[in-house]
């Protein structure tokens, strides 16, 4: 990441330079980055193909008003912290939020490690709804806060299970070990997520923010807002300009000008129904 990339984001998070590779500076990070740039698929609704190229994401997420998904919101989140002198690479994980069997599923999820003082940590800005706003100790088997929900990390062998607590409920979301991940990886992650015909992402519409107030999302033709101790708030979506009008005022995203965009999300909510 260049020096002017490296400014403009930290401004958009609202974080002074110079910021030291500390824990604190990482929970700070991931905590702002996951209140600013939105967790949002409309580029697969579209059926496009999207790219992770670090020019390419940076472009999209500080100079277009958009938000993405978990390749380009981790990818651009760990250039940003090898930048800043962390010790940090990629991990891909198996999703398996919602599942109902033990079938195996790819690695199509990618997360960051981070090594602080010789301990390891899990930090993640792209899960959407579910996404930790804190850094999660690899090596704690207990419920670990963060600014949000308490998540949890089991271990068998050498592979790692992500758990969220949901109204006592320790829902699974995902298992991943620590092998190294080559830039090839993740372009072959992200390929299959956004054209093969099995995937869940094309044709489909996922928002995701996770602020002070709590998590906003847009799923399953619905608008919901969620907020720590109370019931959860959430409306159908009726048209494409009602969708248009929340994902501009509720997620703060530049609606791209693309001539298929109130097709696309009027033939999702058709889907929903």
């Amino acid at each position: 990441m260049d020096p002017h990339t490296c400014r403009d984001y930290l401004a958009r998070l609202g974080v002074a330079a110079p910021t030291p590779p500390t824990l604190a500076t990482l929970a700070l990070l991931q905590e702002r980055h996951n209140a600013t740039f939105p967790f949002e698929t409309l580029t697969t609704l579209l059926r496009d193909a999207v790219a992770i190229d670090l020019p390419s994401v940076a472009h999209k997420l500080l100079r277009e008003g958009r938000g993405g998904y978990c390749y380009e919101l981790n990818g651009l989140f760990l250039a940003l912290l090898q930048h800043l002198g962390f010790d940090a690479r990629a991990l891909a994980a198996r999703v398996v939020m919602g599942r109902t069997d033990d079938a195996p599923t790819a690695r199509t999820h990618m997360l960051v490690l981070v090594r602080i003082d010789a301990v390891d940590y899990i930090a993640d800005v792209g899960f959407g709804g579910n996404t930790p706003t804190g850094p999660l100790r690899l090596d704690h088997r207990f419920a670990q806060a963060t600014p949000h929900e308490h998540y949890r990390l089991d271990q068998q062998h050498d592979e790692f299970l992500l758990r969220v607590d949901i109204a006592g409920e320790w829902r699974p979301l995902y298992h991943f070990d620590l092998q190294v991940q080559a830039p090839i990886d993740h372009e072959v992650g992200n390929w299959y997520v956004c054209t093969h015909p099995h995937s869940s992402f094309p044709g489909q519409l996922r928002v995701a923010l996770a602020g002070p107030d709590g998590r906003r999302t847009i799923g399953a033709g619905a608008y919901t807002v969620h907020r720590r101790g109370q019931p959860s708030e959430r409306r159908m979506l009726h048209d494409a300009d009602d969708v248009l009008t929340v994902l501009h005022e509720a997620f703060g995203i530049t609606v791209p000008a693309h001539p298929r965009l109130q097709e696309a999300i009027t033939a999702w909510l058709r889907g929903a129904a």
